[in-house]
Formats: structure tokens, sequence, C-alpha cells
């Protein structure tokens, strides 16, 4: 089995009597095929006595998750990058969650001054000292109301809150816990990323003063270079690491080399830590790529376990060559379903390969094997309600988008502790992981284009993900179907890496 880094873990309180020892995380998700493969039915239609498909899914209610996920850190280490990762996780999951970046709003406000009064505030790095005593106040009051915004957008119905700033001090961490002690059913959780790798900072800094921060918008690079090494140094001056003994938190140390944790209670609160200790830094590109061209496909059949056709295995017979040229002699592991046609695609492929019985494409229930005109035909109605709400209709005896959210989560987190992955998947499958990494929603996530024949590439960064598409000149069906009303290719967000200074997005 592949694996990648395990982070070093120190436990304290809840999860076990604290100790200076270091052990292992848990073991990743099993890999395999867990049971049967399923067989697609021989019948063009179901029998006579299943009446209706299946039903919508409710939502999980998720209203008493009320959680304050205060960031603490200096500059440059990893604080944005933690908090936009775990907002994204928790949304694909359902959640809702917010990040209240205090750099964003003191920014905000300073453009609004500035087009107000024609004023601009000078934010290098004296306005972040500590001996500045105007500047203090107003970094704490921003602070403050920042706190304040996330507290009421948790009692309008949120349900996890990130508190982006650098909480770097006891007085200021304490006021936090005191606010939030007064809100009924809601509980803090401080988060502190300590980094110590100078190549992790001098990577953080480059991104900083190169990614178009309004900060240094009339200062040349090595200007913008030399400030914001001083505003960290501005910070050093005050930094009080987390040693109080009655806080909530994690600390991070090195995105993941190791972990402690502290008062950890409840599930969410375990989900957002285990999760926390899978994510790494190292560079690396993941691939999706549907199976090749199936004899369903063809025939315009959905589920079952054909084999591929002619012009399938003609992909399968050119994505070495395609992977080569984009990967070179970097290391790979490929995980299929355990489905034959997903196997069949990664035939020819020599690298390490893993099957995955959670990679499986969504179970049509009793509608496997059908056509979508005769699911049409002889269900009208359901076949309307899920044209209606895609990502919520569960085929009767069968899945629904969410089902399959819930059971591809292992997946997610195993993708976050390996470096190069190649997914040769199906469409309902690659769609619910392109939403993941592209923070798309679920009412978007069941309309995602993902053609036969062509491979995605996925290059996470630190605000987000770049992505390449490689469509190769095979012929194939085009199996998209898009929501009844909308254009033939609906319009997605487009996906960014790019960071957000102004919280307008």
């Amino acid at each position: 089995m592949a694996t990648g880094n395990i982070p070093q873990l120190v436990y304290s309180d809840d999860w076990s009597e604290h100790s200076s020892s270091r052990v292992n995380s848990p073991p990743p998700a099993v890999f395999g095929a867990v049971g049967p493969i399923r067989i697609a039915s021989q019948a063009s239609t179901p029998p006579r006595s299943v009446v209706g498909i299946g039903n919508k899914v409710a939502k999980p209610d998720y209203s008493e998750a009320k959680i304050v996920l205060a960031m603490v850190g200096l500059p440059a280490r990893g604080k944005s990058y933690l908090s936009n990762k775990l907002m994204r996780y928790l949304k694909w999951l359902e959640y809702d969650v917010k990040v209240f970046n205090v750099g964003q709003l003191r920014r905000s406000r300073a453009r609004q001054k500035a087009q107000r009064e024609g004023v601009r505030e000078d934010h290098t790095a004296s306005w972040f000292s500590h001996s500045n005593s105007e500047a203090t106040r107003s970094r704490d009051q921003l602070a403050e109301d920042s706190l304040e915004m996330l507290i009421h957008w948790l009692k309008q119905g949120g349900n996890v809150g990130i508190h982006d700033a650098t909480n770097s001090t006891r007085s200021r961490r304490a006021k936090i816990e005191s606010r939030v002690a007064k809100e009924k059913g809601m509980s803090v959780i401080f988060l502190e990323s300590v980094c110590d790798d100078p190549a992790i900072i001098a990577a953080n800094v480059a991104l900083k003063v190169t990614s178009g921060d309004p900060d240094y918008k009339d200062m040349s690079r090595e200007e913008a270079k030399r400030d914001f090494l001083r505003r960290i140094k501005e910070y050093e001056a005050v930094y009080e690491t987390i040693t109080e003994p009655n806080l909530s938190y994690l600390r991070i140390i090195d995105v993941g080399d190791q972990v402690s944790v502290c008062r950890i209670h409840g599930y969410l609160q375990s989900r957002i830590a285990f999760y926390l200790m899978n994510l790494h830094l190292k560079p690396r590109s993941i691939f999706f790529s549907r199976h090749g061209e199936s004899q369903f496909n063809v025939e315009g059949k959905i589920g079952g376990d054909s084999a591929l056709s002619p012009r399938g295995m003609k992909y399968a017979r050119s994505l070495p060559d395609l992977i080569a040229d984009n990967i070179g002699d970097a290391p790979l592991t490929v995980w299929t379903s355990t489905l034959q046609r997903t196997i069949q695609t990664a035939q020819h492929l020599t690298c390490t390969k893993l099957t995955w019985k959670s990679l499986d494409e969504l179970d049509a229930g009793v509608c496997d094997g059908m056509t979508y005109e005769e699911i049409e035909k002889a269900y009208p109605e359901d076949f309307a309600n899920r044209d209606e709400d895609k990502f919520n209709y569960r085929y009767r005896g069968g899945e629904s988008y969410r089902d399959v959210v819930v059971r591809l989560e292992p997946v997610i987190m195993e993708l976050e502790r390996q470096e190069n992955i190649l997914i040769i998947g199906h469409q309902a499958i690659l769609r619910c992981l392109y939403a993941y990494f592209h923070n798309l929603t679920q009412a978007d996530l069941p309309y995602i284009k993902i053609p036969l024949h062509t491979l995605i590439k996925i290059t996470p960064k630190a605000y987000g993900c770049d992505e390449e598409r490689y469509a190769l000149p095979i012929g194939a069906v085009d199996t998209h179907r898009p929501k009844p009303g909308t254009p033939a290719h609906p319009h997605l967000p487009a996906p960014t890496s790019a960071r957000e200074y102004f919280g307008e997005r």
C-alpha cells in the first residue's frame, strides 16, 4: 500500500494522557474491492412490480454545530492555506462554513476610506509594530469586529466560522475565549500554525509579494519583500505560542509534520482535527480521467459493468504516453474502481495500481442498465423529480450524489496524504471529487462536464487549484446531460488559485 507522510502527533486531555512521546496517526483508509462487483441487469426494463424510482434525500441537520475556529500564527506560516482547505472540505460535506479574514477586512475598510475621503492609509511594517499604539488599537478593533461578524453569522445558521488572524498573544486569545463563552451552544478551537522550515517561509513570502497584495501596490518586489519581512519581525517581538492549559487547540508544525491536539471534544471537532492531520505542502498533481468509452456508453445505458468499446480500448492504449508527457519520471500511483471499464483503461500503465470500492460509479439501483429514454417512459414523474434536484435524488435501491459524497470522504482524506495520483473513474465520481478541489456548490456538482477521453490535471496551490485539460483526438459519445432549461454547457465558476484580498468573491 502506498501511503503519504504520516504526521507525528502529540495528544492531550480527551484524546489521551498528555505525553511528550509521539505516535503515528491513525492508519489511512483501507484499499481494495470489498464485496461483489455489481453486474448490470440483463432486462431492458425493471420488473413490473417496481413502482417509482426513489426519493429525495434530506440534508443532514447540522444546526447544533456552532464552532469558532480561531487561527494563531505569525505571517507567512500557512494560516490562510489551512483556513481555505478546511473550508472547502467542510462545505463539500455540507456544513455551512465561512472564513472571516481580518486582513481582508482591513484592506476593504482602507479602500472604502480612500474612496470616501481620498486618504490612503499606510499599512507598511510600522503599522504592525506593537509600539505603534494607535495602529495597535486599530488592529485590535478589526479583530474584534471580525469576531462579532463571525458570531452573528453563526447565529444566523452557520456551523463553523474561521477567524483568520494572527491571534498571536495570550491576551487576544483570552478575549476571544471570553466573548465566545457568552454565546449559548458555541465553542472555540484555536488552530496554531507553526513553521520553522526556511523553504516554506521563503515560498510564502514570495507568494505574498508577487500575488497583487494592495499593501504593496506601488512597491517593487524587493521593497515589498523587505517590508513584509519587517512586518514578520514586528509580530515575532510579541508572539506567544499557545501554552494556556484551559484552551481547546490544535498545533500544526510545518503543515503536517507534527500535530499536537488538546481538549478536542465531539464528532465535528474530531473530524476537523483528523482532516488537518492529513495535509501536506509537497508539490504534486492529481489527474482525473474517466474510463475509456464503454459499450454501455455507446448504447446509452447507465451503470452496469460493461467492457470498453473499440474506441475506449484505443484511449487505454494512448493513456500511458499522455501521462508520461505530463508527469515525466515522477512517481505516480493509479487508483481505479472495481469495475472492469476502469481496470481495462489502466491496463497499459506500468505504475502502481490500487482499486477502491468507494470509486465505483453512482449506483442506479433498479435503473441499472437502462437508458434515460427507458427510465423516462417507465417512471416519468420520478424522472422529472431527479432532473429538478439531481444532487439529492436517490434511485430506489441505489444512491444519490449526496450518498456518493459521503462514501468518497475516505478517498479525499487519502488524496490529501498522497503526492501524484491518477484516478481513473466514472462521471459522477469525478464530478464529486472535482467539486471538492474547486469548491463548487452541490447545485453545480451534478452538471460538471467531465468528457470521455480527456485527462484533467489539477495542481493544488495555496488558495485554490490550477487546472489543465488534455483531450485526445479519439471519438467518443457525449454522455453529459445538462439540466433542463439551461444551456447545453452551463457556466460554472472558473477554477482559480488566485488569492482574494478584499473578500468579495
